[in-house]
């Protein structure tokens, strides 16, 4: 049975992760971190510092604010635990950290832990070569703080490897006249613009829409609840308990 601590367990995220990992017939959660009194604490007990923690976890599991992920990770390092990473909008220093942490104990870090949304970003990466042109359209909740979403920043670079792979290049945008700056989306490189939509009502989906000739594909993915992360999730644990090092993304565990 792996014993697990959730940061950031007040949260949406923390709380469904609480749930969904500690109905798993392998896996108890037995703590909440977080500096609000949790909603829900499915049987674990509640602390508000990792420095609070048991000493006799497996791994643990972070959806907090990049800021807390290198005090997490440092607690980790200093007490031999797996580290599972769902916090997105790292600065490279803070990415750097937890990178470093991964020399110690097993470590993983994604910006989306969705079966679907992984195996889009692979069909995507594969359709890249045959089309002239890709954009990025990624739609979340509200509450989001970054933007473009980390889960389209990953899609962009493996759809710009497998074009350079391909010896593709895009050509310059046609767009001569922004009549409103910001139109056209953000430059992820080679061309893959990204746009970016912010509404009460969703929870995460992304459309990666292709371009050629005449035709066009469209691969989207939508989670409708934040359950679609916990199989993800799930798969990374027993990865960071059982294999020491960093892993970025879960497409190569899948």
């Amino acid at each position: 049975m792996l014993r697990l601590a959730i940061v950031g367990g007040a949260g949406r995220m923390g709380q469904t992760m609480a749930e969904g990992l500690g109905d798993r017939p392998d896996m108890t959660v037995v703590a909440l971190v977080d500096i609000h009194e949790p909603r829900e604490r499915f049987g674990a007990v509640h602390v508000t510092s990792v420095n609070d923690l048991p000493a006799d976890l497996d791994a643990v599991i972070d959806f907090s604010l990049p800021e807390s992920v290198v005090a997490t990770a440092a607690w980790c390092v200093a007490h031999g635990v797996a580290l599972v990473i769902g916090a997105t909008g790292l600065t490279s220093q803070q990415r750097a950290a937890v990178e470093a942490a991964g020399e110690h104990v097993g470590v993983v870090m994604a910006a989306n832990y969705s079966i679907g949304a992984v195996l889009s970003e692979r069909f995507a990466a594969i359709a890249a070569p045959y089309f002239e042109r890709v954009e990025i359209i990624e739609l979340h909740h509200d509450r989001k703080v970054d933007a473009p979403s980390g889960t389209s920043l990953v899609a962009a670079e493996r759809i710009r490897l497998a074009r350079a792979t391909a010896g593709r290049t895009t050509a310059p945008d046609p767009t001569e006249r922004l009549t409103l700056e910001g139109a056209r989306g953000a430059d992820a490189g080679d061309g893959v613009r990204i746009h970016s939509v912010r509404l009460p009502g969703l929870l995460a989906h992304q459309e990666v829409l292709f371009g050629s000739a005449g035709e066009g594909l469209t691969i989207r993915h939508d989670s409708y609840d934040r359950r679609s992360f916990v199989s993800g999730v799930s798969i990374a644990i027993h990865h960071a308990v059982t294999s020491p090092g960093f892993t970025s993304g879960i497409d190569e565990l899948l």
